[in-house]
């Protein structure tokens, strides 16, 4: 639990993704699956002043493609928009691989080497970059930071004539029509192409699926007469809980021949008698009728350096917990250290917190190399 939260303190450093060129058939790339450079702030600096042209300078920085940097300017809520999905979407993918060998590095050529490849990991970085940037679209048209857009107005709740439509709902419906125009169509005439589009559209319908009812009572003595009511999604790190078990479960699928049309065809390797119901739609359909993210090849151990990470040795591990599988059965080194913190905190008045400070030891565990 000790990684969890070190990771929140990320937050107060200076996040480097650097997204290498990649070579692909889709047309359009963001994110942690981006096809340029791109040096990150943390999301606790000061925003960048939004005022005039101000905003272009970070959607310069973004290395974004044309369509993409005319979208970013349009507006000037989007530029620092775009960079909190990018850093939201970094952090939680490495705070849902903490504890396994591949632990989401995002730095340098490992995660490139991974895109160009159909591996899990692959599709969970499709994934959790559309959901990203979902997410943070709703969110700050609710909280008011984009000019072209605001709360969600879509009030379709049942029985709408028992509700009052309040509050400030995030406006999911703005946020999925911009990501699939700043997307763009992506080109579904290959194998990867599509698996690409899916596991994308995958991460947003995962946003949808969280979509939440908030209301409130008004009336005499609590009575709840009216209700206010809006409509939330759930934190990201619920998402990113989602995603990850849909990349526990993911489907390898393969390309087969369309005897009727001629065209290649999705099929999984789970029950070929099932094929039909696993497969993705045609080449004319834009919407998966799966939630399962795919994946075309099986990914590699991640146990030793190569061109797809760094390899475990000196990663830390838990004992009787998680350190036979990441150190892949090489064992691990055992450090004793003492740490100091606060301890027997006590509360003085109304809000005084009284702490000592106490030292022990602990005892932590790395992979051996």
């Amino acid at each position: 639990m000790l990684d969890g939260h070190l990771l929140l303190g990320w937050l107060s450093f200076t996040v480097i993704v650097h997204l290498l060129s990649l070579p692909g058939p889709t047309t359009a790339y963001f994110g942690l699956t981006g096809n340029e450079p791109l040096s990150v702030l943390p999301l606790n600096s000061l925003p960048e002043e939004s005022t005039g042209r101000a905003h272009y300078k970070l959607c310069d920085r973004l290395k974004l493609e044309k369509k993409q940097r005319r979208m970013c300017r349009r507006d000037p809520g989007v530029a620092d928009t775009l960079r909190e999905a990018i850093i939201m979407s970094a952090l939680e993918c490495q705070h849902q691989f903490r504890f396994e060998r591949w632990n989401c590095t995002l730095e340098g050529r490992h995660r490139a080497n991974i895109l160009k490849r159909g591996f899990k990991e692959t599709a969970f970085l499709y994934a959790i970059s559309s959901a990203g940037l979902t997410h943070a679209l709703a969110k700050a048209c609710s909280a008011g930071r984009m000019e072209r857009c605001t709360c969600d107005e879509a009030p379709d709740l049942e029985n709408r004539k028992a509700w009052q439509w309040g509050g400030c709902g995030d406006n999911l419906k703005y946020a999925n029509k911009f990501v699939k125009e700043f997307l763009g169509k992506r080109s579904n005439k290959d194998l990867r192409a599509r698996v690409d589009t899916h596991n994308t559209n995958v991460g947003m319908k995962v946003i949808k699926a969280g979509v939440e009812t908030t209301c409130k009572c008004h009336g005499v003595s609590g009575s709840c007469t009216v209700q206010t009511c809006w409509r939330q999604l759930l934190p990201f790190h619920e998402i990113g809980n989602r995603l990850k078990l849909r990349y526990e479960t993911s489907v390898k699928v393969g390309s087969s021949t369309n005897e009727a049309t001629g065209e290649g065809d999705i099929s999984t390797g789970r029950n070929q008698q099932q094929q039909q119901h696993h497969s993705l739609p045609g080449l004319s359909d834009q919407i998966p009728r799966t939630m399962d993210l795919l994946h075309i090849e099986d990914s590699p151990s991640f146990c030793k350096p190569s061109k797809y990470s760094a390899g475990t040795a000196a990663r830390k591990c838990y004992k009787d917990q998680n350190c036979d599988a990441i150190c892949c059965g090489r064992g691990h080194n055992t450090q004793s250290r003492e740490v100091t913190g606060p301890c027997q905190c006590q509360v003085r008045w109304c809000c005084y917190v009284e702490c000592k400070q106490c030292t022990q030891r602990e005892e932590v565990y790395t992979c051996k190399g």
